[in-house]
């Protein structure tokens, strides 16, 4: 009987750390940066070199997602959102929630600069600040324009994945970033309609708190109209061919449709819906990087079989 609850008390508490990586949010970090450092070369990437910086990458994402949940654990226990995570239930203590993240976060930057290049450590660095930082413990309090500065930190992960491969922040690993960071403010404020009586409650200045939610929805559509200019740059400027361009074209008026209909449709679970495609439409865009970035290469390949 004491055996079971030992193993069952250690799973418990694993289980907690693990939720503290916020580990859907990191995989689609890692997988943005895993397609930058197949981007930043035309042959592919050396599995030591693919390996150090993902593991790197994504422990330094999930530090600084531990570290947000360190700083946010007034307000989580609040919001129905997210009063479930480990600190807000007691599964964890704060001090080893800190201590958990700045293991890993050590760690992340050992392997960096051990097994990639310091460029990238030192961005990885300064992205993890920026998120765990500057906007949880500053911005995100601060202003209602939180998320669109604090995107930046956000939008890092394809430029730190060019850097792994090449050592060097190349002009088209720039694109990547403007892409998502033009895509966060539609993303997390079509979130922030919907959830904005919880984020009201923890007295987070959120967008539709602090200017209403009509403007929110203005605001929401002119980001996506950006955020479709921005997508039609890597075509424009020679980096990405047809492939790219005709899912990048369906996937934007995908988007488009739902935030046109979030004008005058006003049903919360339409924002709801639009938060949940625009996690898909990011997904599907890199997807369409790396396919026609090596469209060629197996054309190649098959060619020469």
């Amino acid at each position: 009987m004491t055996s079971n609850f030992i193993v069952t008390s250690a799973f418990s508490q694993w289980r907690d750390y693990a939720a503290l990586c916020k580990p859907r949010v990191v995989f689609l970090i890692v997988f943005t940066a895993i397609i930058g450092m197949f981007l930043a070369t035309p042959n592919g990437v050396p599995w030591t070199l693919f390996l150090s910086a993902t593991v790197g990458i994504g422990l330094a994402a999930a530090s600084a997602a531990a570290l947000n949940h360190v700083a946010d654990y007034r307000i989580d226990a609040l919001m129905a959102r997210t009063r479930d995570r480990p600190l807000p239930q007691g599964g964890l203590e704060r001090n080893q929630a800190l201590g958990f993240a700045l293991l890993i976060g050590s760690i992340s930057m050992y392997v960096l600069v051990a097994f990639v290049n310091l460029l990238t450590a030192v961005l990885t660095f300064a992205s993890l600040i920026g998120y765990a930082v500057i906007y949880t413990r500053y911005l995100k309090h601060a202003t209602p324009q939180n998320i669109v500065i604090g995107g930046a930190a956000g939008a890092a992960p394809p430029v730190l994945g060019w850097t792994a491969v090449t050592g060097t922040v190349d002009p088209h690993s720039l694109l990547l970033f403007l892409i998502i960071f033009a895509w966060t403010p539609p993303h997390f404020w079509a979130l922030a309609i919907y959830r904005r009586e919880e984020y009201a409650k923890a007295e987070v200045p959120m967008l539709p708190i602090t200017h209403g939610v009509e403007f929110t929805r203005q605001q929401i559509l002119l980001y996506t109209v950006i955020l479709i200019l921005a997508t039609l740059l890597p075509y424009v400027t020679y980096m990405s061919g047809e492939i790219y361009l005709t899912g990048a074209l369906v996937l934007d008026a995908i988007f488009l449709y739902y935030v046109v209909r979030m004008q005058s449709d006003h049903d919360d679970e339409l924002a709801m819906r639009t938060f949940r495609y625009s996690i898909v439409y990011l997904a599907l865009l890199f997807v369409f990087f790396f396919l026609d970035h090596y469209a060629p290469l197996a054309v190649q390949l098959i060619g020469s079989a």
